[in-house]
């Protein structure tokens, strides 16, 4: 037991929970007034459902002992042997109990993140639902996959830090899958404009979302050294890379956008988060800069050519950032900064053709999984509001509620 590395797995496991509230205002203040609440509310419903699953089933199926590289047993069920002491298998160094907390903010986040692309059109029932089965049914196998002791990505030689497969392009394909099944917010094909409520609470997210994903990358080194420190660093330089290159797209095209740059630097933390603990700190900036490029003009494309209505771009954004991130890691990799990764840098061009089956597998799965699971809601408990409770707003004909004091 080290009592430093468990002290920075339990502070990064605060940061990390909090990253989910971050993205609550995130979301929320991307959406009209009317629906800005009931847009909080799934992100906070989340935190506390995950929550819940994780202790009772999730953490045994994800990391329990293997079944052909598939998926968990169901041997810490209800956390049954999940300690003080550490595992024999997962972060040595810290209580087993630490290791499954800090896991378990990770599936939190994951699960909330594609909601930004169903916002202000689907039932509060439906929405619990879909997350309660699509957290067991694609979450939990892509997790125990990649991270699992096993599981078959691992086998593999998959590289993932952080979560680029695991919880980027997981929740970026499941995203347009039920955006593609939901259909478009009302008014939407007909051009009706549907302007942010509140800027500065996007900003605002996305600075805790910034803050936090310091635990969501650097936490995942497991120890307080070396190697947490070159994430930590790695986080912040790519972030701001593609903060920056979106600024000045958006200035070439138009203007400097507060919007903008607060959305592209997510996107350079989504990017960097699969290789943060194996690229060296300057390979953050051609990975967030690129990362910024690709979805900046994908974000372009579908609001002028795609009827496609996913709402607030979960798909540009983390979708593909985390596919870019994934093959970045094959490029940039290097034993200089973490043993256990060597790519093209290397000169292991393997290592490339190995990320890029590790996003294959991960973006079809889930895209399929989701697009049934949506399909098998609408067709039992409905997946949209009536028409005239879009009208209204979610906050009130979902939750009875007004953000602003009665306004709409």
């Amino acid at each position: 037991m080290n009592s430093g590395d468990t002290a920075w797995l339990l502070t990064s496991t605060a940061l990390v929970l909090l990253m989910t509230p971050a993205l609550a205002f995130f979301y929320g203040g991307m959406v009209r007034r009317k629906n800005l609440l009931s847009t909080i509310m799934m992100s906070f419903a989340i935190l506390c459902l995950i929550s819940l699953l994780w202790v009772i089933y999730g953490y045994s199926l994800a990391f329990g002992p293997d079944i052909r590289g598939l998926i968990g047993d169901l041997s810490w069920f209800g956390l049954r042997g999940v300690g003080q002491n550490p595992s024999s298998v997962y972060a040595v160094t810290v209580p087993h109990l630490a290791f499954m907390a800090f896991q378990a903010t990770f599936a939190i986040i994951t699960v909330a993140l594609w909601t930004g692309a169903v916002v202000e059109r689907i039932k509060f029932g439906a929405l619990l639902a879909f997350a309660a089965l699509w957290f067991t049914l694609v979450y939990l196998p892509v997790a125990h996959w990649v991270w699992g002791a096993g599981g078959w990505l691992a086998k593999l030689g998959a590289l993932d830090f952080a979560g680029g497969t695991v919880v980027h392009i997981n929740a970026g394909f499941s995203a347009l899958a039920l955006a593609m099944v939901l259909g478009p917010r009302k008014g939407y094909s007909e051009g009706e404009t549907m302007e942010p409520n509140n800027i500065p609470f996007v900003v605002l997210g996305a600075s805790l979302l910034w803050f936090g994903w310091f635990g969501f990358n650097a936490g995942s080194a497991l120890t307080a050294g070396g190697l947490a420190s070159n994430a930590f660093i790695a986080t912040n330089t790519s972030a701001a890379a593609a903060g920056f290159t979106w600024m000045i797209l958006g200035w070439i095209n138009r203007r400097p956008s507060v919007l903008g740059a607060a959305t592209g630097a997510v996107v350079g933390l989504v990017a960097i988060t699969p290789a943060a603990g194996f690229v060296p700190v300057w390979a953050a900036i051609p990975i967030g800069t690129i990362a910024s490029l690709i979805s900046y003009y994908l974000m372009v494309w579908r609001a002028r050519s795609s009827k496609i209505d996913e709402s607030l771009d979960v798909f540009a954004c983390h979708g593909m950032g985390g596919i870019w991130g994934a093959l970045a890691t094959g490029i940039f990799a290097t034993q200089t900064v973490n043993s256990a990764g060597s790519g093209l840098m290397d000169g292991n061009w393997h290592q490339v053709l190995i990320q890029m089956i590790a996003a294959i597998a991960s973006m079809v799965y889930a895209f399929v999984v989701s697009w049934l699971l949506a399909q098998a809601l609408k067709a039992t408990m409905g997946l949209r509001v009536k028409e005239e409770e879009e009208e209204v707003g979610l906050d009130i004909s979902q939750h009875g509620e007004t953000a602003y004091g009665g306004i709409s």
